[in-house]
């Protein structure tokens, strides 16, 4: 675990990029600015989303893996990244859609954490015939009442000491402490934190809501669906998990002990486990 941790790091670093398989990358064109995106392997399409206050490079433990068997893109979701911040109003769902267009992807696994399993979620209600499965992990949910978190003390923050006085509080928050107890993944998280600290200036009324919101539809989901969340993830996370649960028809939820809200980063090996056993029984995409 150890060293997969350490090559992941390195990765993320930049250091021993010539030995792996370079991606291609670039923007694709949506209604004002551009989405960044990278693309490896060949296969059936899997489009991995990031979380919020981060970016593509938190799915690097699972990127180049994936990337031997499925054709894996990676994007910067609006505001993030390398992606353009919004001047105008935009659709986060419009987004992804024009992302699969300019990528020629009829149809794919959908795979987004917290921020990007609430945009997968919303994806696959408004475009069902372009999902071939989806992977919730601790997912954000439209329409749902979340009860924890600091948000307006984190404007506050930003408002007050920019963007960077925002990131530091993040870190320190219920959703950050179990991964930020790994030493050897706080200095990466910290980064993308970091990095990402204009997010918190970008004005929230600008993105567009689904018509009608996610939690009063997830009976319509037909595709099949893996749902997953850490046993130490905030109370909101654990709420949202077992609605998905119960009221997805066919849905299965995985829950990994030790793991707060990214498992991904956290615990890999366990996540990798369960999310690529699940891709790989998925039917091929033609």
């Amino acid at each position: 675990m150890r060293m997969r941790r350490l090559l992941a790091a390195l990765t993320f670093l930049g250091v021993g990029a010539a030995a792996a398989a370079q991606p291609s990358s670039g923007m694709a064109r949506v209604p004002e600015p551009v989405i960044y995106y990278e693309v490896s392997g060949q296969g059936s399409p899997v489009v991995l989303i990031h979380g919020g206050q981060m970016d593509r490079r938190m799915w690097d433990p699972q990127f180049d893996l994936l990337a031997k068997k499925y054709r894996v893109a990676r994007y910067d979701v609006r505001n993030y990244g390398r992606s353009a911040m919004a001047t105008v109003p935009f659709s986060s769902v419009d987004d992804l859609l024009a992302l699969f267009d300019h990528l020629k992807i009829t149809k794919a696994h959908l795979v987004g954490l917290s921020l990007g399993g609430r945009i997968a979620i919303d994806f696959t209600l408004e475009h069902p015939d372009r999902v071939a499965s989806l992977v919730a992990v601790a997912p954000g949910l439209s329409g749902f009442r979340f009860e924890g978190g600091h948000y307006m003390e984190m404007l506050e923050a930003a408002q007050k000491g920019g963007g960077e006085a925002a990131a530091e509080l993040w870190l320190k928050d219920p959703y950050m402490v179990p991964a930020m107890e790994h030493p050897d993944l706080a200095p990466r998280l910290r980064q993308l934190a970091l990095d990402n600290a204009k997010t918190w200036l970008a004005n929230p009324l600008l993105e567009k809501d689904i018509a009608t919101p996610a939690a009063g539809r997830l009976a319509e989901i037909r595709v099949p669906t893996l749902i997953v969340v850490g046993d130490r993830d905030v109370p909101d996370m654990q709420k949202v998990a077992d609605k998905l649960a119960a009221e997805v028809k066919g849905a299965r939820k995985v829950v990994i002990p030790g793991a707060g809200h990214i498992s991904n980063m956290e615990k890999p090996e366990e996540f990798d486990r369960a999310v690529f056993a699940f891709l790989d029984a998925q039917p091929a995409i033609r």
